[in-house]
């Protein structure tokens, strides 16, 4: 019975795991929450699509505020390597260059006119990306997303993060 229950449960929310911003900005769900955030409205809005089917017939027939052309997008790889890396990031982040910041321009597609902006930025506010030793690669990857965002050349890497 509970692998049952567990089973349509991962079931109700696969359809919105893949999508751009947990609840895939569009179907009932995304209506019926629009604008909460944490992680209750976030399941709630996934459930709901993914429970009465309705983002997937909004993505096929381009109602309920769901588009034909959308973009599945993943950070997991970004996350992954600061998980990984973040003390050689902080190093070189904290020096404004270094190979570690160099990969991470990479993953972000920071194109090279962009890099030398890129750099100078996220020494610039080291602190507010790494404020403390104890600092969790969640919180730098949220703080580097904000960093990006508040850069009028940068902002459109905050996606990325």
């Amino acid at each position: 019975m509970k692998r049952t229950l567990l089973a349509l449960s991962l079931a109700a929310l696969l359809p919105g795991i893949a999508s751009a911003d947990n609840v895939g900005g569009c179907g009932w769900g995304a209506k019926l929450f629009d604008g909460q955030k944490g992680i209750a409205p976030q399941v709630l809005a996934v459930t709901t699509n993914g429970t009465s089917g309705n983002q997937t017939f909004g993505i096929s027939s381009g109602t309920s505020g769901c588009t034909q052309d959308g973009v599945v997008k993943s950070t997991w790889k970004t996350a992954a390597y600061v998980g990984v890396n973040m003390n050689k990031i902080a190093l070189d982040m904290s020096r404004g260059h270094g190979e570690s910041l160099d990969s991470l321009a990479q993953l972000l597609e920071v194109k090279p006119g962009d890099r030398q902006e890129f750099d100078s930025v996220l020494k610039d506010n080291f602190s507010k990306i790494f404020p403390s030793s104890e600092v969790t690669s969640e919180q730098v990857l949220s703080s580097l997303k904000t960093v990006l965002s508040e850069n009028d050349a940068l902002s459109g890497y905050a996606a990325k993060v």
